[in-house]
C-alpha cells in the first residue's frame, strides 16, 4: 500500500500578510450646522491666449467642419461656411486677431506630415 498524501498546506506554513498602513480611517463627518465651512481654492485662471488656444482646439478637433489636415483654420472655416455647416463666428474673429502666430492659424496637426 502507498502511504497517503496530505495536501500542501500541511507542508507549509499559512502565514498572513500583515495590512499597510494599520487601520482604515474612516471618512471625516459632514460638519454640522451652523458650523464654518472652508472652501476649496479656486482653479487658476486661464489667460487671454489660453482661453483662445483652448477654443481653437475644440474647433480643430470637431469633426463637424471637415478634416483639419493640410490647411490653416482659417482655411478650414472658410471652407465649412461655404458648405453651410455654420462654424463659430468666434473662432474666424480669434484666428484674425492674431494671424501671424502659428498657433492660431495652424491646426492642432501642422506639426505631422501627411
Amino acid at each position: 500500500m502507498t502511504p497517503k498524501r496530505g495536501l500542501i498546506t500541511d507542508t507549509f506554513k499559512v502565514v498572513k500578510k500583515a495590512r499597510r498602513g494599520g487601520k482604515r480611517n474612516k471618512s471625516p463627518s459632514p460638519p454640522k450646522a451652523g458650523a464654518t465651512v472652508c472652501f476649496e481654492p479656486e482653479p487658476p485662471q486661464l489667460s487671454e491666449r489660453e482661453k483662445d488656444l483652448q477654443e481653437l482646439k475644440k474647433f480643430d478637433l470637431d469633426c463637424r467642419f471637415g478634416p483639419c489636415t493640410g490647411i490653416s483654420r482659417l482655411q478650414r472655416w472658410e471652407r465649412a461656411a461655404l458648405h453651410g455647416l455654420n462654424p463659430p463666428q468666434e473662432i474666424k474673429d480669434i484666428v484674425l486677431k492674431e494671424n501671424t502666430d502659428p498657433e492660431y492659424t495652424q491646426s492642432l496637426w501642422r506639426d505631422y506630415p501627411l
